[in-house]
């Protein structure tokens, strides 16, 4: 499973465009430079390399959008570094205004197994203590079930295609589930709705949406609760 290392500088750009724009909207270089504490010109420079390296989209006084390719690598990092707050905060108790700088600097040295074990002694968490959602991981699971059966590491191998939760989907969205994370217990009230990996998925998003999620699913309208969106992830 080992990959090229990437600079974290250019994670740290993948980050951000991930956090504003998660379901491949446009970022300003405003944007970005507010974020990033760094000048427009120096921002503009980088985002010109990273459509280069095919990590992005840019166009020029207007933004960038993450490729495919880009926001694989955007997720997994965002993913390091909430799950790192969640465990930071719950299990080491670190006070949580230091939080985030210590994620920060800890997401780009956690190998994808330590980020595994993390995961498995969380609980699967769905969220950081900001609320903000954890991405999949990329592992090529369909649930969180078939990830404790492999014991070895060294056999797993990664997803070829990105996730979104239904929670994150910020437009009209057709798809397939393709991962369901949580424990039994969760998986079982969703697979009780009728929903399984290959389900077919439209979802309209509602800016007056509250606690629950108004899906169609394999072609009927279900009602599904906020967990359960944040936890029923498509391909995109």
């Amino acid at each position: 499973m080992a990959e090229n290392k990437i600079s974290e500088n250019i994670e740290e750009y993948l980050e951000v465009l991930y956090r504003n724009g998660s379901n491949k909207e446009q970022v300003s270089t405003t944007k970005l430079s507010k974020e990033l504490g760094i000048a427009p010109g120096s921002v503009t420079q980088m985002l010109k390399k990273l459509e280069k390296l095919g990590y992005i989209d840019y166009t020029p006084y207007k933004g960038a959008t993450l490729t495919d390719e880009g926001m694989k690598i955007a997720q997994k990092i965002t993913r390091k570094h909430r799950i790192l707050e969640k465990f930071l905060i719950d299990v080491l108790k670190i006070k949580e205004e230091n939080v985030h700088d210590q994620a920060c600097e800890m997401e780009h040295t956690l190998s994808d197994e330590a980020e595994r074990a993390l995961c498995a002694m969380l609980n699967n968490p769905d969220v950081c203590p900001d609320n903000n959602i954890i991405p999949a991981c990329n592992f090529d699971f369909d649930s969180c079930h078939q990830c404790y059966s492999q014991k070895d590491f060294d056999k797993i191998v990664n997803r070829q295609f990105n996730l979104l939760s239904i929670s994150e989907l910020t437009s009209n969205t057709d798809g397939t589930v393709s991962f369901i994370r949580g424990d039994s217990d969760l998986l079982d009230e969703i697979s009780d709705l009728g929903i399984r990996i290959g389900s077919q998925i439209k979802y309209t998003p509602n800016e007056n949406q509250a606690e629950n999620y108004s899906v169609i699913i394999d072609d009927e309208e279900l009602s599904i609760s906020r967990e359960m969106a944040n936890n029923i992830f498509i391909r995109v």
